[in-house]
């Protein structure tokens, strides 16, 4: 049986995947305490000081940017284009393809820029309450003196 796959279809899926990974990597943003925007650098920052009083683990969602949707209908097209015979069946191949790979690279983004998260109720020193979420890249436990940072629209804790 002889492959109907042509030799410059293998190194278009190939750097189709790529460009995938790379359009994915692009679009996560950090949600970290300790992460900063260009934006946010010399920006003056309302500092408060409190305690912890919970601490509870969270998810941060998955980007839905539509990059993994794109690429992977182009990825799924390309692939599915070299299924059936003919050029209905090649057609019907593209389209099946492009869809299925659309579906799979919108969860697939979606999946590999999920984070782990922590939601932090601060006691701040006027008695005031709040809850702030943030990437769970630095640990927080129940009674620890805390600084909360606020500005531009961005709040984040640190110790």
């Amino acid at each position: 049986m002889k492959s109907t796959t042509s030799k410059l279809t293998v190194p278009c899926i190939v750097a189709a995947l790529f460009s995938c990974g790379a359009l994915l990597g692009g679009c996560a943003t950090s949600q970290s305490g300790s992460s900063y925007s260009q934006s946010q650098a010399r920006g003056e920052m309302t500092v408060r000081m409190g305690v912890v009083e919970s601490v509870r683990q969270v998810t941060l969602e998955g980007n839905k940017s539509g990059a993994g949707t794109v690429a992977g209908g182009a990825i799924g097209g390309i692939a599915g284009s070299n299924v059936g015979g003919g050029n209905r069946g090649s057609a019907v191949g593209t389209i099946l393809g492009a869809v299925g790979g659309a579906v799979a690279g919108h969860a697939i983004e979606e999946h590999a820029t999920k984070k782990a998260g922590l939601e932090i109720t601060i006691k701040y020193d006027n008695g005031t309450l709040s809850a702030i979420t943030q990437e769970a890249d630095e640990q927080f436990r129940p009674g620890e003196r805390v600084r909360v940072l606020t500005g531009g629209g961005v709040t984040r804790v640190s110790h």
